[in-house]
């Protein structure tokens, strides 16, 4: 079966085509600056190795964007064929992958209020794939549902009964894709069963966010009913005081359409020092640049305080996976957020840490009680996996 996995996000679109069940990429891209002045496309057709072909050029939307990621892929053949989306949120309804009909799609549609920069372009790569392979299975792979095992008292907030019961208002969590992939890769690496594990995973990126993971288990996570909890993140403001938000509100300064594009696009790394890019930020702040340091001081004080809290909430930890590009990548990041916390038995190695590796591979020192691993993310392979496990299902 060939299986087009599908990440259409709020401001890219990330793909690759595999042949499954031996996950192997037949090809891969990446849109990127979408409703930027200029937007970029890279694809490679072939493996991972293969050489990629960019070009620059304004991508005005997601449907140029999907378009141009159509014609690289040429035209396939529909018997054998599967697309997986991944769907950032889920809600209550949606525990688990589903095959896609009118009704999914109509129920993805009415939960966009939850994600509105996530799930209204997730949708549009659904409805554009559903257009052009009308009679190819599609299934929605959903953010959300890795967190579906966290127990009340983590999901529950404090706010009368009826908002939690009726209308839904809980904590719901994300990256459960991003998540799920590393928990596999981790336990490949130490040689233990997933359910046999005990993680604090971070996945930082442009999005960010922190998962205690019990027996290869969610039981709390950083991000909330929706995707702006938690961690500050690239444009997102993360954990703040409510009562900030009320006053802003009754000062008359922000609507609610301002206050939400102020929480999602206005806040973050982008409010604190002007960039959303943490390499440009790390240059920076070499570079003696005041407001880049404190971003990046911000961002390790919290990351710190999260892991705290979910060592606290696990009892123990088996390791620390840094995934997502930032998690992955910034091995200053990784360095600042560990710092002072040898007496939870966490030991970095610094020439470990600061080598460049695209796989999986433990960075802590020999005399380190808890390990600590970086796990590239690969939510388009865990997509394709489950997309390949349900279609299969259902075709038997």
């Amino acid at each position: 079966m060939l299986t087009l996995a599908l990440n259409s996000g709020s401001s890219s679109i990330k793909y690759r085509l595999l042949r499954m069940p031996e996950a192997v990429t037949q090809a891969s891209g990446l849109v990127e600056g979408i409703g930027e002045s200029e937007g970029r496309f890279t694809c490679r057709r072939g493996g991972e190795n293969a050489a990629p072909t960019r070009s620059t050029l304004p991508i005005a939307d997601h449907r140029q964007g999907l378009a141009l990621i159509f014609d690289s892929l040429g035209d396939l053949p529909e018997n054998g064929l599967a697309v997986g989306h991944r769907v950032v949120h889920g809600g209550g309804l949606f525990d688990q992958a589903a095959l896609i009909d009118d009704g999914v799609a109509a129920k993805i549609a009415d939960l966009q209020s939850l994600a509105p920069l996530h799930n209204p372009p997730n949708l549009l790569g659904i409805q554009a794939c559903r257009t052009l392979w009308p009679h190819v299975p599609q299934v929605a792979v959903f953010d959300t549902a890795f967190h579906h095992t966290l127990p009340p008292h983590a999901y529950h907030y404090a706010l009368p009964r009826r908002l939690s019961d009726d209308r839904g208002l809980r904590r719901y969590g994300f990256h459960g894709i991003s998540v799920q992939s590393a928990l596999k890769r981790a336990a490949a690496q130490l040689g233990r069963q997933p359910e046999r594990l005990n993680l604090i995973v971070l996945h930082l990126g442009n999005g960010a966010s922190v998962t205690a993971v019990k027996e290869g288990r969610s039981v709390d996570t950083s991000m909330g009913m929706t995707p702006l909890a938690g961690l500050m993140m690239g444009s997102r403001c993360g954990d703040i005081d409510p009562g900030l938000l009320l006053h802003l509100l009754q000062q008359g300064e922000l609507d609610a359409r301002s206050l939400e594009h102020l929480l999602t696009r206005q806040s973050g790394f982008n409010g604190v020092c002007g960039d959303n890019d943490v390499r440009h930020i790390l240059a920076r702040a070499g570079e003696g640049d005041a407001a880049a340091q404190l971003a990046l001081d911000m961002y390790a004080h919290q990351i710190k305080k999260y892991i705290g809290a979910y060592w606290a909430v696990l009892g123990e930890v088996d390791a620390l996976v840094f995934t997502g590009g930032i998690g992955e990548n910034a091995g200053e990041v990784r360095a600042a957020a560990l710092r002072g916390l040898q007496g939870l038995g966490v030991d970095l190695d610094p020439a470990k840490n600061a080598a460049a590796c695209a796989e999986p591979r433990a960075i802590h020192g020999e005399g380190s009680r808890t390990a600590v691993l970086v796990i590239p993310a690969d939510e388009e392979k865990e997509v394709a996996e489950q997309t390949y496990r349900l279609v299969a299902a259902a075709s038997a």
